[in-house]
């Protein structure tokens, strides 16, 4: 069983802390941490700091930030915000 690449872009729920099961988008990975955004409380100006551990990834990249990636525009806090909204909501649907 392997595992998956973290990226720039997915999604990721969080495990632990005050934030459980908030929905974050993963702002940049390392060893073992990642860095979250909201779009809200926690732009991307200031991301939180969590270990890989305390988090779920969501291994899906939302197609609004798909694009802006392969296209190398940098993500915005609107692109995140709307790209957790459109998961809940295509969440809701399924």
């Amino acid at each position: 069983m392997g595992v998956e690449r973290i990226e720039t872009g997915m999604l990721a729920r969080s495990r632990a802390g005050h934030d459980k099961d908030k929905v974050y988008v993963i702002s940049r990975a390392e060893d073992a941490y990642v860095w979250l955004a909201d779009g809200r409380l926690r732009l991307l100006e200031k991301p939180k700091k969590k270990k890989k551990k305390h988090i779920q990834i969501i291994y899906t990249i939302p197609e609004n930030l798909q694009k802006k990636l392969e296209e190398g525009k940098p993500l915005q806090n609107e692109d995140i915000k709307r790209a957790i909204k459109r998961y809940f909501h295509e969440g809701m649907r399924k």
